[in-house]
């Protein structure tokens, strides 16, 4: 036992020392081998014989490891094995199953075989139950027709109108049925049986329904008058034609079937229509059989040679049918309506009637409009009356705006582009009139001061009335797209008049204080004015949304990314390449003016700038400040000018122009009298008395505090006319300052712009104030 305890110990020193040559300890795999000699041979060379034994030893120990790894590695673990032993089960039946799939499936081959002689004759005789089967409904169906047609001949045999109106509508619902069948020969005998017996009861029903509106005296083509008593039938008449109504709105799903095969064959035999589709329901047949004498009447006059059929005056049959409306519309509400409601009928009457008068109108218009595109002046009046017509039915007749009215005719293309043409041309002609009238350049309010604040020449004026007459023409249009085309004839008859009114100012710019050159001055401002309004009135914003939305090349041509955002966002305007083009003429001319204006001024100014100021005595030696003599002619020049363009500018751009002239008088003074000259103490006070006391208020009567703008002549004077000792201050601050910067030393406190804010200059710089102290004459010792 203490022999196996020490082989076991010895077993385990080899593991020990693995593991302690795998640990973390400083001194690594040498210093356990070390440790190991130490402990087994230790210091003693004569113990050196153990070392065979501990060779034998570890030999043993290494044979009995290798043992056990190899019986490990031969065994293996036991879920291997049973993986190992699942699938070779699964193989063998995975090949069971193949054989048998394979003796399977020969002998469906076999069967299949077999069974293909019984499978062709039941084929053979599944079709022929098939084709039994459809002769069988087939046949139904057809007894089924003549069944629903002898039932509505006894029906009308026995005046059983009701019985005869729901058969009938059994056929209808039959047909609607067989839409999709391929029964050619069944369709065709269903729907003439359709047409044969729906036509009979139409024909009896609208009979007794003319009957009863004679009796009611319909039609009413003149105003009605109110009966004193009613008629001794009275009730039976009211209670027939609430019968009739219901009768012929129950034969109303037929009479669409009907009708809606009719335009069906119609369009394939006629595929080109200058009409377009109807996309409303048809009008119901009470109305329908109402309309009749309507109808026949309107064709009686205006169709043929009649002398009311005139071309020229499309007005008449308008006219007519609008008085039609008027007289029938009581009629319709307190007779036919009721009898509607009662139904439950979702119908308006007097929609309806109007519905169908307008059928008879579009095709007169159709007809005549194709007839009158190479007139002028007779497809205009055309064009006039259909827009008066449009407008009094929508107006006073209430027509719904979801309807279509007779504009619609005037999309057609030719018509469309006839319109465009005319309007074009028309335009032009009456601009041409316009600009070469005695009177095109002068205000017709020039008398009326409370009217004439824009001051806009006859021109101007009756030309943007011309574009706003056009506008209120198109508006009513249905398509977006058309009315977007007559807003491209706009903007291109306004680029027209504004370079009529360039050319005009060209001619004028040799002497710009004419009156035509401030009455093209004014007119482009009043254009800009109303092209400003139109940008922010709803029915261009809806038009700009539109063009933005349809892509049109003709307004947004050339447009950029950016431009077509600020238009979608409304941001932007239609006007605005023309308002930007207006705006430059505008600034041109009144640079023109003002430049023209100072000229005049500056050589009226020229003696004022010459004056003697350092020799003018001080103010203590004068009795009393005048005006000085030699800046009279400049004073009244200015004052002339001032009084001048008040009355012939707008008033918009009078602020523009007396503001301007101030700058630039400001600029002219403040550089060539002030810079240009040395002043003493009574040229300073001369010069300060002619400023504040004479031109300032010049400008005082368009402004509360004129010497705003005049702020470097207002300034330079206060600069000017300081005390002694205040300027000498002055002076010094501005110098230390100087210094200080040039040296680099931070600024003293106060800061010259502090000292300068508390004199009330706040325009000039140090630098300026500098100049001007060094122009005063009057220093200590000088």
């Amino acid at each position: 036992m203490a022999a196996e305890t020490e082989t076991e110990r010895q077993r385990d020193r080899p593991e020990d020392a693995v593991e302690t040559s795998g640990s973390t300890s400083p001194g690594g795999p040498t210093d356990d081998v070390m440790d190991f000699l130490e402990k087994h041979v230790g210091s003693d060379v004569t113990s050196l014989q153990s070392v065979g034994e501990l060779l034998e030893r570890l030999k043993e120990d290494t044979s009995i490891l290798e043992a056990k790894v190899l019986t490990a590695s031969s065994s293996g673990p036991p879920r291997v094995r049973e993986a190992l032993s699942a699938g070779e089960e699964a193989a063998g039946r995975l090949e069971t199953l193949l054989q048998r799939e394979g003796q399977v499936s020969d002998q469906l081959t076999q069967h299949l075989q077999e069974a293909r002689p019984w499978m062709d004759d039941l084929g053979q005789m599944v079709h022929h139950v098939d084709t039994v089967e459809r002769h069988t409904k087939y046949l139904r169906c057809l007894q089924h027709i003549e069944e629903l047609s002898a039932a509505v001949q006894q029906c009308l045999m026995t005046s059983s109108v009701w019985e005869a109106i729901r058969a009938v509508d059994t056929m209808a619902a039959l047909d609607t049925g067989l839409e999709q069948s391929r029964c050619s020969h069944l369709r065709d005998f269903l729907r003439e049986t359709l047409h044969f017996w729906h036509k009979i009861i139409k024909d009896r029903l609208t009979s007794d329904f003319e009957k009863v509106l004679t009796q009611l005296h319909w039609p009413i083509i003149s105003p009605p008058t109110q009966s004193l008593t009613p008629t001794a039938n009275h009730q039976e008449v009211s209670s027939q034609l609430e019968l009739l109504v219901t009768q012929l709105l129950a034969l109303q799903t037929s009479d669409d079937v009907l009708s809606q095969r009719a335009l069906v064959s119609s369009s394939s035999s006629q595929p080109v229509s200058s009409s377009p589709p109807t996309t409303h329901n048809p009008l119901c047949l009470p109305i329908q059989i109402m309309l009749l004498p309507l109808s026949k009447r309107f064709r009686y006059h205006f169709y043929g040679n009649r002398q009311t059929n005139s071309l020229s005056k499309p007005e008449w049959y308008l006219t007519q049918v609008l008085m039609w409306i008027g007289h029938s519309t009581a009629f319709m509400e307190e007779k036919i309506q009721p009898i509607l409601d009662r139904t439950g009928a979702p119908i308006s009457a007097r929609v309806e009637l109007c519905r169908g008068l307008l059928a008879v109108v579009q095709d007169k218009v159709a007809s005549d409009a194709s007839r009158l595109l190479y007139d002028d002046g007779l497809f205009c009046h055309l064009v006039e009356e259909l827009l008066q017509f449009e407008k009094d039915l929508r107006g006073p007749h209430s027509y719904p705006a979801a309807l279509p009215g007779v504009l619609h005719l005037l999309l057609d293309d030719a018509v469309l582009q006839k319109w465009l043409a005319v309007e074009k041309k028309m335009a032009v002609e009456k601009m041409d009139a316009m600009l070469s009238a005695e009177g095109a350049w002068s205000s017709q309010y020039k008398d009326i001061s409370d009217m004439d604040e824009l001051k806009a020449p006859d021109c101007a004026e009756t030309f943007m009335t011309l574009l706003q007459v056009i506008t209120e023409r198109y508006r009513a249009l249905p398509s977006p797209s058309a009315q977007l085309k007559f807003l491209g004839l706009q903007r291109e008859l306004l680029d027209d008049f504004r370079i009529r009114l360039t050319q005009v100012m060209k001619e004028e710019s040799r002497c710009p204080l004419g009156s035509r050159y401030f009455a093209i001055l004014n007119a482009v401002h009043y254009i800009c004015t109303i092209l400003g309004d139109w940008g922010d009135n709803v029915f261009f914003l809806q038009l700009q949304q539109a063009a933005v939305s349809l892509g049109e090349d003709l307004i947004l041509g050339g447009l950029g990314a950016m431009e077509m955002g600020r238009l979608a966002s409304l941001e932007g305007s239609l006007f605005e390449e023309l308002l930007a083009l207006l705006d430059r003429l505008k600034g041109d001319m009144m640079g023109r003016l003002l430049d023209w204006t100072m000229r005049e001024i500056t050589e009226r100014a020229k003696p004022y700038c010459q004056e003697r100021w350092l020799s003018l005595p001080s103010q203590q030696d004068q009795y009393i400040m005048t005006l000085s003599s030699s800046a009279c002619p400049m004073m009244l020049c200015v004052r002339d000018r001032l009084l001048n363009l008040h009355q012939v500018l707008s008033f918009p751009l009078f602020q523009l122009a007396w503001q301007g002239l101030a700058e630039r008088l400001d600029h002219f003074l403040y550089q060539e009298v002030i810079l240009s000259n040395h002043f003493s103490d009574g040229g300073a006070a001369q010069l300060q008395f002619d400023m504040n006391r004479n031109l300032f208020p010049l400008f005082g009567h368009y402004c509360k505090r004129p010497e705003n703008f005049f702020k470097h002549v207002k300034e330079a004077c206060i600069i000017l006319s300081l005390n002694v000792g205040s300027a000498i201050l002055l002076r010094d601050l501005l110098k230390e300052s100087q210094d200080t910067r040039n040296d680099g030393v931070a600024a003293a406190d106060p800061s010259p712009e502090a000292a300068l804010h508390e004199l009330g200059v706040f325009c000039l710089s140090p630098s300026d104030v500098s100049i001007l102290l060094s122009l005063r004459a009057s220093w200590p010792g000088w």
